[in-house]
């Protein structure tokens, strides 16, 4: 089967799987925090064998936003390390990116004023074009963050601002799911950026298996977030198979593990 995957799972030194589930293993890679708790719950309760090889790290940069008319935050996490610094929005048009951002941002207490209906940077700019022409916006963010979503704003008139709220690292030692791609041990994947993309690709590169974990990719199902992990896939010969209607993990995992059931 064509398709990007990507995971971890428990296995011997040489990269062979050391259970004897007929399960699928599907490898994820979230921060190794409750994300990736909570991912692997869903997972296990989907019928699959959760492969937890984190990929992101999150290192705070002591940051907050700046006050602007207009203040865009585009995860979950940049809202949280917003709480934890006592920083709250004031009178300012709050945007969220999607709605996990936008559910975090509620449970704190504040007020958001706009969700596009696409949650995506090229999204956030089509809800915001129209209205932010000679006025200042305030995107909070991380170091890895699109230009699209900066020029985007410029264009339509904007003075922009950024400010780096956390900065994603690979987490030393992760890549174990590239092994088993390698070793074409590895069910399915499921990617929810480009980052971790990149970082599953980096991880693979160090062990010395990058092309034969591609190649296992390839064997495998593939699921991106959307479209801009796929593009980010495909520019590196990582075939996704699918991407779900809705951009969140558990609509990810859902279209990866029926992805993997026998026609």
């Amino acid at each position: 089967m064509s398709g990007e995957s990507s995971g971890t799972a428990d296995s011997d030194s040489d990269g062979a799987r050391d259970d004897d589930s007929d399960a699928p293993s599907v490898a994820v890679f979230r921060p190794a925090d409750e994300r990736i708790d909570d991912a692997e719950s869903l997972l296990t309760s989907l019928g699959a064998d959760p492969i937890a090889d984190p990929m992101l790290a999150v290192e705070p940069t002591g940051e907050t936003p700046e006050a602007a008319p207009y203040v865009v935050l585009t995860s979950k996490t940049g809202v949280e390390l917003a709480v934890e610094a006592g920083w709250g929005p004031g009178d300012a048009t709050l945007v969220a990116i999607g709605p996990a951002t936008a559910g975090a941002a509620r449970e704190a207490g504040w007020t958001v004023d706009l969700v596009p209906d696409e949650y995506t940077s090229a999204g956030l700019v089509a809800a915001l074009e129209g209205r932010v022409g000679g006025e200042r916006v305030e995107v909070a963010r991380s170091d890895h963050g699109s230009d699209v979503l900066l020029d985007g704003l410029r264009d339509a008139g904007a003075t922009v601002t950024e400010t780096v709220l956390y900065r994603l690292t690979r987490p030393e030692g992760a890549g174990e799911s590239a092994d088993l791609a390698a070793a074409g041990d590895l069910d399915a994947a499921a990617f929810t950026s480009s980052l971790t993309v990149t970082h599953f690709l980096d991880a693979a590169a160090e062990r010395g298996v990058r092309e034969a974990a591609i190649a296992g990719l390839n064997d495998a199902v593939v699921g991106a977030i959307g479209p801009p992990t796929a593009e980010t896939a495909a520019e590196h010969g990582i075939d996704v198979d699918v991407i779900p209607d809705d951009a969140d993990f558990e609509a990810l995992a859902g279209t990866v593990v029926d992805a993997t059931a026998p026609e």
